[in-house]
């Protein structure tokens, strides 16, 4: 699984070839959450509230470039790194 960003503590990771709807992982300190990329909503999972908070900051901040890693991991393409919250 690709770590796509990191920040903060926070890891984000992209499956290649993985399930509907489209999504990223996020862990934290033993936590992990998915998130839907189109919602933002956690498929399953928890992190700890602060940890939370700074993944939606980032992913409302690279919206864009999760569809587009999504795209990529579906077809099995490299990922491209996305930039960490500032």
């Amino acid at each position: 699984m690709p770590r796509i960003s990191q920040f903060y503590g926070v890891a984000i990771y992209m499956y290649f070839n993985d399930h509907l709807p489209s999504h990223f992982h996020a862990e934290y300190s033993g936590s992990e959450a998915v998130y839907a990329i189109d919602s933002l909503d956690v498929l399953r999972g928890r992190l700890p509230q602060r940890a939370h908070v700074m993944v939606i900051e980032w992913a409302l901040a690279h919206r864009p470039e999760l569809r587009d890693n999504w795209r990529k991991a579906v077809a099995r393409l490299p990922l491209e790194q996305i930039a960490p919250l500032d």
